[in-house]
């Protein structure tokens, strides 16, 4: 199991190796973070911004409490706060790493905002065992935040297991959105 853990980490390590070099020299240079929004249909965004297979890139900054409008835009990638995870795993999934770079990078620019990585489980296995898993669900999620640059002071862990399910229900649809971690920004 621990070398599967491990193979894991290297695994995002070089996946995560790969995608920065594909990055435009301006995002690294900028003084606010480049933050991707979904959708768009290519060419430069209405912000100012570029990009790249449809994601628009726009700057952001904090507001006077520290966080961005950007986290509450939903055409902007800061507003998806979920990450969902498969059955009895940890891994963050692959579709889920433009969400946790986004936010990493956010986090990055704007050194005042704090955000809580919440990990839950579905109803499957033992109260403690489900703390267990929600908790290295968001452990996993704020190792990745840190792999992306996001500084440690900035991120907390917490898990809730099987106590605060998002969907009622005893089946795989009720289960799958269950299985997840919410990044929520403090003071928000």
């Amino acid at each position: 199991m621990r070398k599967w853990i491990i193979a894991a980490l290297v695994a995002t390590l070089v996946v995560g190796c790969k995608s920065t070099e594909t990055q435009a020299p301006a995002q690294i240079d900028e003084p606010a973070a480049t933050v991707a929004s979904v959708g768009g249909t290519g060419g430069t965004g209405g912000a100012g911004g570029t990009s790249t297979s449809g994601i628009q890139t726009t700057p952001v900054s904090g507001t006077a409490n520290g966080l961005s409008p950007a986290l509450k835009d939903p055409r902007n990638i800061l507003s998806k706060r979920i990450v969902y995870f498969d059955y009895d795993s940890f891994a963050v999934k692959d579709e889920f790493r433009p969400v946790v770079e986004a936010h990493a990078r956010y986090l990055q620019a704007n050194k005042a905002a704090r955000v809580a990585l919440q990990g839950h489980a579905d109803e499957r296995g033992s109260r403690e065992y489900n703390i267990a898993l929600g908790q290295k669900r968001a452990d996993a999620v704020k190792k990745l935040m840190q792999l992306l640059g996001a500084p440690d002071m900035q991120v907390e862990t917490v898990s809730f297991g099987k106590e605060k399910p998002k969907a009622e229900g005893h089946d795989e649809s009720a289960w799958a959105q269950n299985r997840r971690v919410e990044i929520t920004y403090v003071g928000e």
